[in-house]
């Protein structure tokens, strides 16, 4: 795992027992699934906008929230990224159209 995944993952388990005062990512666990989904949902809108405005750097930015988001929703279901790392591996090299035909 890159390293700054593998320390961001280090980080979004330490604050699992963090009091939700003391950070933002403890305060997003103490509140549940329904917060981070809805942090996730609107991240995932910001990268809508960001690529229509056609800034590069907007975009990135926007993506890294994303990124960030959805890892805390990992790491709040016991996963990383590492999980994911793994599932594109599993699918490198396979036919986007063969690998949704595999799925059930």
């Amino acid at each position: 795992m890159n390293d700054i995944l593998q320390r961001l993952t280090e980080t979004l388990e330490a604050r699992k027992g963090a009091a939700p005062d003391s950070s933002y990512v403890a305060k997003l666990y103490s509140k549940g699934d329904d917060a981070i989904l809805k942090k996730v949902i609107e991240e995932a809108g910001e990268v809508l906008l960001a690529a229509k405005d056609g800034d590069s750097a907007h975009l990135v930015y926007e993506v890294a929230d994303l990124w960030f988001h959805s890892m805390v929703l990992l790491a709040h279901k016991g996963l990383s990224a590492d999980a994911v790392l793994q599932e594109l591996a599993r699918r490198e090299g396979v036919s986007g159209i063969t690998e949704k035909a595999s799925r059930t």
